[in-house]
């Protein structure tokens, strides 16, 4: 069953819940008022039932069917095509889940058409239903406040994001090596958001264009503009992520050519320990070498200081040389 819930308004009260779409039609066309369908994944069968009674336009229609819709608003005569990009942050996996919201609204209808689970839909119907003079303001109402449900859903995203990013730059201190992806995927999720919110302003600015039109009450635009600020803010702290995510990505880089730096240097000073200790121990050994060779004629073999001078030697090379590598701080 595709169809979430069925109702005809009249007056800003549930008035009839008929079971399948036919009978909404006929009980609309009766009892007059307004009527709400909400569908998920429906199928092309339904929604050609659904765009033949309202004259839905069918591009609007295709692209309910097909989803996959960047965040939009389309005028068609007297009817608007809604796409919004729910949002919840999920803080096991610590990512952000993206939903798909398609509204139809028109004179008499709205139809809401979902491609994703999502409570939000049901809690704004439950909502406006204990507020018949909300409800009783018709479509736009209903359009409103399902804007202002999704937009109130994005502040936890924020909060988990923001939350993300503190812990990013906990991490960057303390030498994470895996800090480098968290920074790759936790931007990518901040850009899905910014695709997300960035259309909202312009969608509430034509909107706003159509208010004297089709005489939007006043205190339906009122709460239009209590959403347009809310989107602000929101855009606002999510530009502001992208920017620390960039700077923390330089800073991570910088970071680690520093670790890599002085991982280097430490090697450099190691090589140059071992090199001027194995030079200091060569000079004894070369001079030891010369006379372990046992040759016939050397005049230090029946020289009565031959031995103490060899020893002295070594030992006045082995200290020339130590003495040379510490001052140049090899040692």
């Amino acid at each position: 069953m595709t169809i979430i819930d069925n109702a005809v308004y009249v007056d800003g009260v549930r008035h009839v819940e008929p079971e399948t779409l036919e009978q909404t039609f006929d009980m609309l066309a009766h009892h007059g008022g307004m009527a709400w369908i909400g569908l998920y994944r429906p199928t092309p069968e339904e929604m050609a039932a659904v765009a033949s009674e309202f004259g839905l336009h069918d591009l609007a229609v295709e692209d309910a069917i097909s989803a996959h819709q960047r965040p939009k608003l389309e005028r068609y005569d007297d009817s608007l095509f809604t796409v919004l990009r729910p949002a919840r942050y999920i803080d096991d996996t610590e990512t952000v889940e993206f939903g798909e919201l398609h509204i139809f609204t028109g004179k008499n209808y709205v139809v809401t058409v979902r491609h994703a689970e999502m409570a939000g839909v049901a809690r704004v119907r439950r909502r406006m239903e204990a507020r018949p003079d909300l409800l009783r303001h018709g479509p736009e109402a209903v359009l409103y406040a399902l804007l202002d449900r999704v937009v109130d859903d994005y502040a936890p995203v924020v909060a988990g994001l923001e939350n993300d990013i503190d812990e990013i730059e906990d991490q960057l201190f303390s030498g994470d090596t895996t800090v480098s992806r968290r920074i790759y995927e936790l931007a990518r999720e901040v850009i899905q958001f910014q695709r997300a919110i960035h259309p909202l302003p312009d969608m509430m600015h034509q909107l706003e264009q159509g208010f004297e039109k089709y005489g939007v009450e006043t205190d339906l635009r009122h709460s239009l503009r209590d959403v347009e600020d809310h989107v602000e803010r929101v855009i606002s702290r999510a530009d502001s992520f992208r920017d620390l995510l960039q700077n923390a990505l330089t800073l991570d880089g910088t970071l680690t050519a520093n670790r890599q730096n002085e991982a280097s240097a430490e090697q450099n000073e190691q090589v140059k320990k071992i090199s001027s200790w194995a030079a200091i121990f060569f000079a004894p050994s070369f001079v030891a070498g010369v006379y372990g060779m046992n040759f016939d004629h050397m005049p230090e073999l029946h020289w009565e200081l031959g031995y103490p001078l060899s020893i002295g030697l070594m030992i006045a090379m082995a200290a020339l040389m130590y003495g040379i590598f510490k001052k140049k701080g090899w040692l």
